[in-house]
């Protein structure tokens, strides 16, 4: 049976941030662009999407990592051609301090990572927890800096905190239009383009001039984020030099490379409550973070023999899993979250798990949207799914073809 979607429009993604940078609010607006979530729920009001756990409820963050499946298609694609549109499966990671294993959990199955941070405070100390946990498992990210909508709102000294506590190579791929109650839009760096966000929830993305006021400003920070992108090019750096334009695919087509090799670390920006530049992070997923063909091979050890081997993403090699969350619920029982490194998984087969030495069952698969579940008879490499019917399986077991047994790395947490 075929996939339904090509790899190399997949991103399996995680939102990562600070517990009050607002990553809840972004998630939300996640959900609610990408056409799943009709109805925007506030986390003040405890009835956010992704936090579908009671105890999650009550104290207004987020505990479980659900993973949820929504598809998008970037603002200026044809939205006709389906071929345009891109499958995100995102893997919700918790903010709090109380939860960094739970992080980790995350991270070990995410091929790129959303930042999120607060436009008022910067990086804090819980920022620099999981931006050091990301570099760990070498997760490519992209950075939100969020909130600018707030009192004392600064992009720039948020931009700073970030060159300054977690990598000199975070480069400013838009400048904000205003700040705090003046926050309109955005700038985009790149094209030379100013965007505000009209409609309700600010869904419409329109095109506008750059304001007067910012004109000098975004040529400058233009010239500095050209400037930081040739550096990881030979060939445009030598056109740069020579004083050519370098086209916007070709800056793009660097950036997405200097990115997935943790090279480079754009920044966006924003406010996720009053709906503004969030469909522009979704668009830069798509252009900067890896697709599963574009990380490195998982790899395994081989039970039998105790050699150690490699799995990469494709449909046609001997499947292998990582369960990496178990959660219960209140319908279907225990749910066994898991990623597909290899192969694929029919409803109903049977399973080695090669942490325990046991044969089980996969009873049904579900696709998750927070709270609301679809089931598939299939998943393939590069997927996120999760099974019904795993009884003897725990976090962090491989599952994998009892003919073809492997063990994939085990997560390991920090203390």
């Amino acid at each position: 049976m075929a996939r339904d979607y090509p790899l190399q429009r997949v991103r399996n993604i995680g939102i990562i941030a600070h517990i009050d940078a607002g990553k809840t609010t972004t998630t939300e607006r996640v959900l609610y662009y990408t056409g799943i979530s009709h109805k925007i729920g506030e986390v003040h009001e405890g009835e956010a999407t992704m936090d579908w756990m009671e105890q999650e409820k009550e104290r207004g963050i987020t505990i479980t990592s659900a993973a949820t499946t929504c598809f998008w298609t970037q603002t200026y694609a044809d939205h006709a051609n389906k071929e345009n549109e891109y499958r995100f499966n995102i893997i919700d990671t918790p903010g709090h301090v109380d939860f960094t294993a739970e992080v980790e959990r995350s991270l070990k199955v995410l091929d790129g990572g959303m930042t999120v941070f607060d436009g008022v405070a910067g990086v804090e100390p819980q920022s620099e927890t999981v931006w050091r946990q990301a570099d760990k498992y070498h997760v490519p990210r992209i950075c939100f800096i969020n909130k600018l909508d707030r009192t004392g709102a600064s992009f720039e000294k948020s931009f700073a905190t970030i060159l300054d506590r977690l990598s000199k190579k975070a480069i400013r791929m838009q400048i904000p239009i205003g700040l705090e109650e003046k926050h309109e839009g955005v700038v985009d760096l790149l094209t030379m383009k100013a965007y505000d966000f009209e409609g309700e929830l600010g869904k419409e993305v329109k095109e506008i001039e750059i304001p007067d006021t910012l004109k000098e400003d975004a040529i400058k920070y233009r010239s500095e984020m050209v400037e930081k992108i040739v550096e990881n090019d030979e060939e445009a750096m030598n056109d740069y030099l020579e004083g050519k334009e370098i086209p916007i695919s070709k800056l793009k087509e660097i950036v997405r490379k200097a990115v997935i090799a943790n090279e480079i670390f754009p920044v966006f920006c924003g406010s996720a409550l009053k709906n503004k530049g969030v469909q522009l992070v979704l668009d830069a997923v798509i252009d900067y973070l890896p697709s599963p063909l574009d990380v490195p091979p998982i790899k395994g050890t081989n039970p039998k023999t105790e050699q150690e081997e490699n799995r990469a993403s494709d449909d046609a090699v001997p499947f292998a899993a990582l369960v990496f969350k178990l959660q219960t619920d209140p319908f279907v029982g225990q749910l066994a979250f898991f990623r597909v490194y290899s192969g694929f998984l029919e409803a109903g087969s049977y399973v080695l798990n090669t942490s325990t030495g046991k044969k089980e069952r996969i009873g049904r698969i579900l696709r998750l949207h927070a709270n609301k579940r679809e089931e598939v008879k299939t998943v393939y490499a590069g997927e996120i799914a999760a099974a019904v019917g795993l009884k003897s399986t725990t976090t962090s077991d491989t599952i994998c073809d009892e003919e073809h047994p492997i063990e994939l790395e085990r997560i390991v947490f920090t203390e």
